[in-house]
């Protein structure tokens, strides 16, 4: 077997950081949501460059809540990719959508000259899939949504922190962007995911939906 990454050497670096963290929190009493949650929110949240982050259990828990929070369900299409993990797809099956599948570029992602056409009366929502620490050409998404009243839901479990695209920072221009901390991402927690937004009210239902 051939191994693509191997935690231990940076364990050893960081295990005394990792150990004293752990037992903060255990001797806090809180093992879930807390104090330590909403130091995390707001320095990821700033880190990215966005208002509000709300961690969640998955990128998938998160792809879920966002489409809930936007009402998106039953009746609706998401335009999307299948070029990506199953998550992307089962999220929006889940809320009850249905999703309409485009072809990528040469990049692997989303060809965003075939979204338009792929855009009916049912569309209510784009999920690019930011892939391989690459971004979405979003200046051109973000125009096609506001052209056809769309909502914007960013995958960005394979996004890149901080990444910039033309001037636009992968996971700040979509309406809800979402992202993994899966143990293959660039920090992980062993699992768990975060919903992040610019907008007030959609933070509000995305920690009503998710907590």
């Amino acid at each position: 077997m051939i191994k693509v990454w191997d935690y231990k050497k940076e364990y050893e670096f960081l295990r005394n950081d990792i150990l004293k963290a752990v037992d903060d929190v255990f001797k806090g009493g809180i093992l879930i949501f807390g104090p330590k949650l909403e130091e995390f929110e707001e320095k990821f949240s700033k880190y990215i460059g966005v208002k509000y982050g709300i961690g969640v259990g998955n990128c998938t828990d998160a792809l879920y809540i966002a489409l809930r929070a936007l009402k998106i369900g039953k009746g609706h299409e998401v335009i999307t990719v299948s070029n990506t993990a199953v998550p992307t797809v089962t999220a929006i099956v889940n809320a009850g959508a249905s999703a309409k599948f485009v072809d990528i570029n040469e990049y692997s992602l989303i060809d965003v000259k075939k979204i338009e056409k792929a855009i009916t009366k049912k569309t209510k929502a784009i999920m690019p899939v930011h892939l391989f620490g690459q971004s979405c050409e979003m200046n051109k998404i973000i125009e096609l949504a506001k052209k056809y009243n769309l909502k914007v839901v960013e995958d960005c479990a394979q996004g890149l922190w901080g990444n910039d695209h033309r001037g636009v920072v992968t996971g700040t221009s979509g309406d809800i962007s979402t992202w993994s901390f899966e143990n293959s991402k660039q920090l992980t927690s062993g699992d768990g995911g975060m919903a992040s937004t610019n907008d007030e009210n959609l933070a509000q239902k995305l920690r009503q939906i998710g907590g």
